[in-house]
């Protein structure tokens, strides 16, 4: 029975950067389970924990800015679930915070995204960056292929920075995607389509921006 639901900010730190979506929810299990914190489960002949993340984080990305959903069977305060929670995280996740959500049964998570902010560290200077950066937020569309099926990536973009560092060191993209129906923004698609191999950079979520009306 679902009696309290919660909304936890976190971080998935590099010790996790390759555990995917569906591992990341088993890992969040566990750890409720450790903190003896009692989910709800979903009624049936295969029950699982009642949980929503607000945007799968794709293998490979690091994020300083998870949202996730949880509905427990019994209430407690929000620093009795943060301290119980603290001493059972494994290695890679880092909770932020901890806030109880009055809407028991509101929207689930997923609807609530509107888009995502990313900071990309890049390994070298790539000379004409800024170039190819004004050229893509200029052009009507970008037709790009995934799942071997073409789409329109320019729609899903909200806005691109190229930002200098302080030490000389190459500087980073500040990338903005948004989430609509239609699709999802994905950081190293907007590097392919810079000229820019996605696996030789650092893809760090840094904001999940939740509709007008839905932060809490």
């Amino acid at each position: 029975m679902k009696k309290q639901r919660v909304r936890i900010r976190f971080s998935k730190t590099e010790a996790m950067r390759f555990t995917g979506h569906l591992d990341l929810i088993l890992t969040w299990e566990r750890t409720f389970r450790r903190a003896s914190l009692p989910l709800s489960y979903s009624e049936g002949f295969n029950p699982r924990p009642i949980m929503n993340l607000a945007v799968p984080l794709p293998l490979g990305f690091i994020s300083s800015a998870e949202i996730g959903d949880f509905w427990l069977s019994d209430e407690f305060t929000p620093d009795q679930i943060r301290n119980s929670l603290d001493k059972s995280l494994p290695p890679g996740l880092i909770v932020h915070d901890v806030q109880e959500i009055p809407q028991l049964h509101g929207g689930k998570l997923p609807s609530l995204v509107e888009r995502s902010d990313y900071m990309i560290t890049l390994p070298n200077d790539y000379p004409g960056l800024q170039e190819k950066i004004d050229l893509l937020l200029q052009s009507s569309q970008c037709i790009r292929t995934r799942k071997r099926k073409e789409y329109d990536l320019r729609p899903l973009i909200h806005d691109i920075m190229l930002v200098p560092s302080d030490d000389g060191s190459p500087p980073s993209l500040r990338v903005s995607l948004l989430i609509l129906p239609t699709g999802t923004g994905r950081p190293d698609e907007v590097l392919s389509a810079l000229d820019i191999p996605p696996h030789e950079t650092i893809i760090c979520r840094t904001a999940i921006i939740l509709k007008a009306g839905e932060e809490k």
